[in-house]
């Protein structure tokens, strides 16, 4: 079991000090979320509460994921970073390539893609992206992407895209993997076709149907390797909690470790703190 630890909603001044003591304890990767605005006016529900409402304050921060990932790479220098989950079809798949592309080479291949199709229709709309189209035009990005990301000269022929002969530089020494978000049946079968699956906030039972479904797809498509699966966990804290979780097939846990000891309102001391304490009561044992 590896585990990330999630900046959502963190404050920006306290992101790059997490880095650092994630790098330094063990900690596998960060997590980093995705939104370009916070609109104070929604229709479409938020699909990942009970009742539809954000679980975010509207003054809750939202940094640029590749910039973020640029400056904290920086700092760093064995942590991995990957999205939860970032929104290609709100954006031009050329810029999201250059943006990530770059990201990889300045990590040292530290970066991977975790994608979603969105769920906001008014940020699709404020972007001036079809919302209905989303999930076709995210196939279609990563395919491009897997293009643009490729050495030397490529073309690009799709539905909503078209690339001439063109090459992207700097290019990735080396494949930046895809994990995939979402619970409908189209979302795991993307997952499957790809490196992984991100999800939200699950029991362990929950995650490790999720798990389930994903390595049927799998197989279905005749598909093997590594392959991960990466979710926040809400009735695991002990090492044999996660262990059991690891036995379902969860590769990853993304979490905050300051809400176990201090609460989700702690201070930056008490992050750090958190870490520590979460690394020798956790990590450790699960590393034997």
């Amino acid at each position: 079991m590896r585990f990330a630890i999630s900046t959502a909603f963190q404050p920006v001044d306290h992101l790059a000090p997490l880095a650092r003591a994630a790098d330094r304890l063990g900690y596998h990767s960060m997590a980093v979320p995705d939104h370009v605005v916070d609109l104070e006016e929604l229709a479409t529900p938020y699909p990942y509460t009970a009742d539809g409402l954000r679980r975010w304050e509207h003054d809750a921060a939202w940094p640029d994921p590749w910039v973020l990932i640029g400056s904290l790479a920086a700092v760093t220098t064995r942590l991995r970073f990957f999205t939860s989950v970032y929104v290609p079809a709100i954006r031009s798949p050329f810029q999201v390539a250059k943006s990530v592309g770059t990201a990889a080479v300045l990590s040292g291949n530290r970066v991977s893609l975790g994608v979603g199709v969105g769920w906001c229709r008014e940020e699709f709309e404020l972007m001036g992206q079809d919302f209905g189209s989303r999930g076709r035009r995210t196939d279609e990005a990563l395919a491009l992407l897997a293009e643009l990301w490729s050495p030397g000269w490529t073309e690009f022929e799709g539905e909503f895209h078209s690339a001439p002969r063109l090459v992207m530089e700097p290019t990735p020494t080396e494949p930046i993997p895809i994990i995939v978000g979402g619970l409908s049946d189209v979302a795991i079968r993307r997952a499957a076709r790809h490196d992984g699956w991100v999800g939200d906030l699950y029991s362990t039972e929950e995650a490790g149907a999720i798990a389930g479904r994903l390595a049927a797809a799998r197989a279905e498509i005749g598909v093997s390797g590594d392959f991960a699966v990466i979710t926040a966990l809400s009735d695991a804290f002990l090492p044999e909690h996660f262990e059991r979780a690891g036995t379902l097939g969860v590769t990853d846990c993304w979490t905050m470790p300051w809400a176990y000891y201090h609460g989700l309102d702690a201070t930056l001391e008490q992050k750090l703190d958190a870490m520590e304490r979460f690394a020798a009561d956790v990590l450790a044992p699960l590393r034997g």
